[in-house]
Parts: C-alpha cells; structure tokens; sequence
C-alpha cells in the first residue's frame, strides 16, 4: 500500500522520525489517507475485542475554531486540516457486543465470550467501566500517531481540553471519556529532536 507522500515507513522507522508537530501545512487531507489510517488504527488489541475507541474527524474551520477554545487556544488545533478526536464509548461497546464477537467462533463460543463481556464490564459501575475504557483509548492513540507517521502524516496529541465544551461541542453523549485530541497534517516544522532516557534507565530484567 502506498499514499501521496510516497511509500509507507516501517514500524521502526515511524518511530524513529516522529515530532510532535503544532504548525502544518495548508491544505486538506484526502479522505482516503485518513480513512487508511483510521481502519489500521482499529486494528489495535482491546479487552475481549471490545474496541471502544471511536473518531470525530474536525476539518470545518469554525468547529476548530471553537474546539480550538475548548483546548486552551492551542495552536495546532486552528493550523492542521484536520483534528481528530479520540473518544471511548463502552457503553455503546457493551450495546454491540456482538459485532466484536469473532465470526469464526463456534455459538457455544460466542454465548461464552458474550458473557463474560457482559458480566466483567456490565458489573462496574458506569464511571468505572468508562474509565477503564478510557485505558484502552491510549492503545488506539499509540497506534494512530505512528500509523500517520508512516503514511506521511505529521501529529501532536493533545491532553489539555475542556473534555465537557468538546462533548457539547461535537454533541457526544454525556457519559463518554476524551484520551485525547489529536493534530495532524503535513508538518511545516521538524520539531524538536528525540530526547529520551536510556534504554538502561527505564527498562530492567527479572
């Protein structure tokens, strides 16, 4: 598979180049380039497949203006063509737990696995089981900045928000958690290079 910036980088080589990047190039992005990186990113692990992670793609000028507010003013949110927001919804996984179930599963199976979805998330209180899915979020959002990364695509995720004034904002149900916001575009900046801890200091073996 290949985009308009040319072939797609490897794992590695995604994470080695990635910046998080706050002034972009004009210009839209094709609806194909973003329906690709959207489709890999669901390809992330979950809990039991439960997949909660769901996308609002804001590309209108004036609902990046006001989400723009809704994020403290910054900058990235007005420059890139597009922001994506990254929200969960478990109680929308919970209600359609059987499109998660795999097709190749046998019915005693399923009515198994559906069970046990039903019965580990569907006992939690609601804020809990919301947090939780929350969680699962940020392994959607790892996903997404190195799958843009490859297909040529610059990002800067954004933790800093009023997560009510975007619900109201995108009108997004009430009970849902916000990881992030995330910008992305072509970077019209490299950003600062990588500065990370050794490997020896943050990692061990036992």
């Amino acid at each position: 598979m290949s985009n308009r910036s040319g072939n797609i980088l490897t794992v590695d080589e995604a994470a080695e180049k990635r910046r998080s990047i706050r002034k972009y190039l004009p210009g839209p992005i094709p609806r194909s380039d973003m329906d690709d990186i959207l489709r890999l990113t669901g390809l992330a692990p979950s809990s039991f497949n439960t997949q909660p992670w769901r996308f609002v793609v804001v590309e209108d000028p004036g609902t990046k203006e006001k989400l723009a507010e809704a994020a403290y003013n910054q900058r990235q949110v007005v420059s890139a063509p597009a922001v994506i927001v990254l929200y969960t919804d478990m109680a929308d996984a919970l209600a359609t737990v059987n499109e998660v179930l795999p097709p190749g599963m046998d019915a005693a199976g399923k009515e198994n696995l559906r069970s046990l979805i039903t019965n580990t998330y569907g006992s939690l209180a609601a804020a809990d089981r919301e947090a939780f899915g929350a969680g699962q979020g940020y392994i959607a959002l790892g996903y997404l900045m190195l799958i843009a990364e490859a297909h040529g695509y610059q990002t800067s995720p954004m933790l800093g928000f009023d997560p009510e004034a975007v619900k109201k904002l995108l009108g997004l149900p009430a009970h849902v958690r916000i990881p992030a916001l995330v910008a992305i575009g072509k970077g019209a900046e490299e950003g600062f290079p990588h500065h990370r801890h050794s490997l020896s200091r943050i990692s061990r073996y036992a």
